[in-house]
């Protein structure tokens, strides 16, 4: 039951911690490549999982990567997304009962690494950036057809710009010679404008956390989404949401704050130590909230 080398969970140990006591089952809402699942899986041998993304590419390498614990009956595996659990929580509760829900909202390492899905300010692919590549609008569609105030409101409410005027300038100019459907010459462009200030950082990086933000529509889901993983949760079971982003830690904390279904196990936000921030950057910006359910 290893995990892809390629991708460390994060926050590993605070989740593995924070668990409900004696865990025998529960739902992995963002699946991924299977860490965090797999952990608990070698903590819990007992335990039983639904593994859930709505990247299909995340199922099929859960399918052909752990065999073992399928057979078992320790994992299962299920297409679906969880800003739609409604849709699927009667039926997965059936066969999995959820004592705990873990959903990590970030990006997994595979996802960034494959240029073709469009994700990379580092690698050329097309500038798509669906977790589900089978609908939606692509990146490249916001880019090229949203005017310049849709794109100045965008990046300075989901991506933290400050200023992205002479960013969003550029865009707007350029396309109308050669609309932009590849990742490398928007964050090459991005580059050029605003420059590398903070050492690490490529400048395109909020920019990019913006685009694909909207494109999946990650915001505007997330408080009811988590209202109803709230509800899904079996009588003491546990929520446990990483975030990556402030905007979404802070519905995320007074989401849970508000509601009167149970209560918050962790008053101060869990964050990475040093330690794990070396290791594995990604965990930089990681924030843990954990909800308990009456």
């Amino acid at each position: 039951m290893l995990v892809s080398e390629k991708h460390v969970p994060v926050l590993l140990n605070d989740v593995l911690k924070l668990l409900p006591e004696d865990v025998r089952s529960g739902w992995d809402v963002t699946f991924g490549r299977g860490g965090h699942t797999m952990a608990i899986l070698q903590k819990y041998p007992k335990c039983q999982i639904l593994g859930v993304d709505r990247d299909l590419a995340a199922i099929d390498f859960g399918k052909s990567n752990y065999t073992v614990p399928i057979e078992e009956g320790k994992l299962q595996l299920l297409h679906g997304n969880f800003h739609e659990i409604e849709d699927w929580a009667a039926e997965a509760r059936e066969k999995i009962e959820p004592q705990f829900i873990l959903a990590d909202l970030g990006v997994s390492s595979p996802q960034l690494d494959q240029p073709e899905r469009g994700f990379s300010f580092y690698n050329d692919g097309p500038l798509d950036m669906r977790m589900d590549t089978s609908k939606g609008i692509t990146a490249a569609d916001i880019v090229n057809e949203w005017s310049e105030a849709e794109l100045s409101e965008l990046f300075q409410e989901l991506g933290e710009v400050r200023s992205p005027f002479r960013v969003v300038k550029a865009i707007v100019a350029d396309r109308e010679e050669t609309p932009f459907t590849r990742t490398l010459p928007l964050a090459d462009m991005i580059g050029r404008i605003e420059g590398w200030r903070k050492k690490g950082h490529h400048p395109a990086t909020k920019y990019f956390l913006a685009l694909r933000m909207q494109v999946n529509d990650e915001i505007s889901k997330l408080k009811s989404s988590i209202l109803s993983m709230i509800k899904a949760l079996s009588p003491e079971g546990r929520l446990l949401v990483i975030t990556f982003h402030s905007l979404e830690d802070r519905i995320v904390k007074w989401t849970m704050k508000d509601s009167e279904m149970g209560k918050l196990v962790n008053k101060k936000v869990i964050q990475a130590t040093w330690n794990e921030k070396q290791q594995n950057p990604r965990a930089r910006s990681a924030k843990l909230r954990v909800f308990e359910r009456m």
